[in-house]
């Protein structure tokens, strides 16, 4: 009986246990520096990491690319310079926050780290703030399993 209780509680804590490998969603996807935008160009979308990658006069971001109403997929609108949901019409600032509709916070971010050549930590954002991205930074490491959540406007 005791051999039994110790496998099952084995294989619970296996299968409990997140096991997200780096490059996967939910581990860290890594992106080249270059690959961000310049300040005031669109966002650019990484499907593999399911995030936009924005860069501010503050620093780079990465957004979730799932509405915070009711989890659609929304786009960037060139046209009109935000993020729009189509689903109910949300809509949000380049730096994810919330301008109108009924998404009730600003959209969500993940955490990031930057590396030189040499593969020495330069930046880091744990908190979702734009992350400065040294000129020497030549990959970013968006952690998918760190999600900060939006700011509320209620």
């Amino acid at each position: 009986m005791a051999l039994f209780l110790a496998e099952t509680t084995g294989i619970s804590v296996l299968f409990a246990l997140p096991r997200f490998r780096e490059g996967e969603f939910g581990g860290k996807i890594t992106v080249n520096a270059s690959d961000f935008p310049k300040v005031n160009d669109p966002p650019v979308a990484n499907n593999q990491g399911k995030f936009w990658m924005v860069t501010t006069d503050k620093g780079v971001l990465a957004l979730y690319k799932v509405c915070t109403h009711l989890g659609c997929i929304y786009a960037w609108d060139n046209l009109a310079d935000r993020f729009a949901c189509p689903c109910h019409g949300s809509q949000f600032q380049e730096d994810g926050a919330y301008i109108a509709g009924p998404a009730p916070r600003s959209l969500d971010k993940f955490a990031q780290e930057a590396y030189n050549q040499a593969g020495k930590l330069v930046a880091n954002s744990d908190d979702g703030s734009p992350m400065p991205l040294p000129s020497d930074a030549v990959i970013v490491k968006v952690n998918t399993g760190k999600k900060i959540l939006g700011k509320s406007h209620f």
